[in-house]
This record gives structure tokens, C-alpha cells and sequence, in this order.
């Protein structure tokens, strides 16, 4: 079934899916913003998983980093699908500042999300929660 929300409706209901399931830690809202088949092609370990999957993984997120903390940092929308690239932060037990990057694509159904992909980096150490450079260091002549 296509969907019938429109490309900026689309990319609204991913940012308050973020904001609920990630940020305000509501691994629930899944049940709410998915289809009843939701598939997840990149589940924990790499793995498909279902909504139980889903709402498993991140409850133990939210155990295991308190502070966890998404931001979207590019959306774009076409035809059924949301891609977002986003940066994942938290602050590990010993008080370490830690990050990691990813790109997830939704695919929505009528007016929920029936499908997600998704890519990360592994996650890294930083004295802060600052954005990489924007601009890349100039080439050397050789």
C-alpha cells in the first residue's frame, strides 16, 4: 500500500518518531508509528528483527547510556521514503564522551513506518559533543 502523507509530512513523522523513541526514551511509540509488519533490515547485531526487536534494542540503549541523546543532521524525502543522517551521543560510565554517526532510510505505508535500513560508524571518543569540521584540510601540492 502507498502512502498518502506528503514528503514534508513524511519528514515530520520521523523527526517526532526520533524525538519520542530515542530522545524522550518512549521505546512504546514504536507500537504507534509502525506498521503491524514492520520490518528492520539492520536490527541489533546487524540482524532483521520485527517491532519487539526494535523496542528491545532500545530499552537496553536506554539502560546502558542515561544521556542518549539523536540528532538529525540531513533529511531528504522522495516518493514512500525518509532518509536521515544522524549523531548518536552519550556519556559512557567513566564520564567519556562517546558518538557514533549513521544513516537510517524509512519506508512508510499508508501513514506509518513499514520498513527501515540503516547504516552506522563505529562510535568514537571526543572531549565534547561538537560537529566534525565542515571544511576538509586543504591538499598538499605534491
Amino acid at each position: 500500500m502507498p502512502t498518502n502523507l506528503t514528503l514534508d509530512q513524511m519528514k515530520e513523522f520521523v523527526r517526532n518518531h526520533f524525538e519520542d523513541f530515542v530522545n524522550k526514551r518512549n521505546s512504546k511509540v514504536i507500537h504507534k508509528n509502525m506498521t503491524p509488519d514492520f520490518y528492520d533490515h539492520d536490527g541489533p547485531g546487524g540482524r532483521p528483527t520485527d517491532l519487539i526487536g526494535d523496542e528491545q534494542m532500545m530499552a537496553g540503549m536506554y539502560k546502558a547510556m542515561p544521556d542518549l541523546h539523536l540528532t538529525i543532521e540531513d533529511m531528504i524525502a522522495e516518493g514512500d521514503k525518509v532518509v536521515c543522517r544522524n549523531t548518536w551521543r552519550w556519556t559512557d560510565p567513566s564520564g567519556r564522551k562517546l558518538q557514533f554517526r549513521g544513516f537510517v532510510l524509512w519506508r512508510f505505508e499508508g501513514e506509518k513506518i513499514a520498513e527501515r535500513w540503516a547504516t552506522v560508524t563505529p562510535a568514537s571518543e571526543g572531549s565534547s559533543w561538537t560537529a566534525a569540521p565542515t571544511k576538509w584540510p586543504e591538499k598538499q601540492a605534491s
